[in-house]
């Protein structure tokens, strides 16, 4: 079945409404809409929108749950660069505006030193390493991490992992 942009962020509001949205509901709903810039698409079904702006749909989504915390597992599958970066600073955002705590499971370590305040490593499962990107960016632990030589260098202003093979 085919859904559109505004009907599965209201989804978010379910545990509130129960099948039943209020006004207020669709009103946290319709800041949620405006909150991600996804006004222009929101009468749109799902499967009509780009891999960005799905993944912005599913954080609406979440948003509108109004949690304080935030688990995100791989937000950035599938998504180029620039759809990455835009949901990373959204994501930054969330943090800093909303007041709200975002936990992101990614693989991509530059990502995690340029958007996040803490970083925890995990090898086998198991936590190899817990701190700020300035404590985790360097060439020690991340060989360590990776199991390779890395180098850190910094890019302006931010840590920035490079590996050679």
């Amino acid at each position: 079945a085919r859904i559109q942009v505004k009907d599965l962020i209201t989804f978010g509001r379910y545990p509130y409404h129960q099948g039943r949205p209020s006004e207020q509901d669709l009103k946290i709903v319709e800041q949620c809409i405006e909150y991600v810039d996804l006004r222009d698409v929101q009468d749109r079904f799902i499967d009509q929108l780009s891999g960005g702006q799905r993944q912005r749909v599913f954080i609406a989504m979440v948003l509108a749950q109004d949690t304080r915390t935030i688990l995100l597992d791989e937000p950035l599958n599938n998504l180029d660069i620039k759809h990455s970066v835009s949901i990373m600073k959204q994501l930054r955002k969330t943090c800093d505006e909303l007041n709200k705590q975002v936990v992101v499971v990614l693989h991509d370590i530059n990502f995690a030193a340029h958007y996040s305040d803490t970083i925890i490593a995990l090898k086998n499962g198991e936590v190899i390493a817990n701190g700020s990107p300035a404590e985790i960016m360097q060439d020690s632990v991340l060989s360590h991490i990776y199991d390779m030589p890395i180098t850190v260098t910094d890019i302006q202003g931010k840590p920035t992992c490079l590996f050679y093979s």
